[in-house]
């Protein structure tokens, strides 16, 4: 059974795709950016703030199917900038205790700015 996942507790897509998408057991988050889903405007700031902001978004999404951070196997991780990434892993590593597998990459740029997107695959 394929299925989209769609709640107003993360942010609205900002493109042609959905928010998250379950197949069978599977569930693929879209990349999370630190949008606040009750004004659907990006928060700005430093890292720990957009940090914080998107493991939220992505719990409202691991929420709205049925898991949760621990049922997380995958995550694709962008970062604008590696001089962020201590900070970043320890804020990080709270959420994602079961430590999935992960890819942290520097890239050039982020939609709105962002400075920290991640993207999720989580399996039941």
């Amino acid at each position: 059974m394929n299925k989209i996942i769609s709640t107003e507790k993360a942010p609205k897509a900002i493109g042609p795709y959905s928010q998250a998408y379950l197949v069978e057991n599977t569930l693929y988050c879209s990349g999370q950016i630190a949008i606040n889903p009750e004004t659907n405007v990006f928060i700005g700031g430093f890292i720990e703030e957009q940090t914080v902001q998107v493991l939220k978004n992505i719990s409202a999404l691991l929420s709205a199917a049925g898991y949760t951070f621990k049922d997380v196997v995958k995550t694709t991780c962008y970062l604008a900038d590696m001089k962020d990434f201590a900070v970043f892993n320890s804020i990080y590593e709270e959420a994602f205790v079961s430590k999935p597998a992960r890819s942290c990459v520097a890239v050039k740029e982020l939609p709105k700015g962002a400075l920290v997107e991640i993207e999720v695959i989580a399996v039941k």
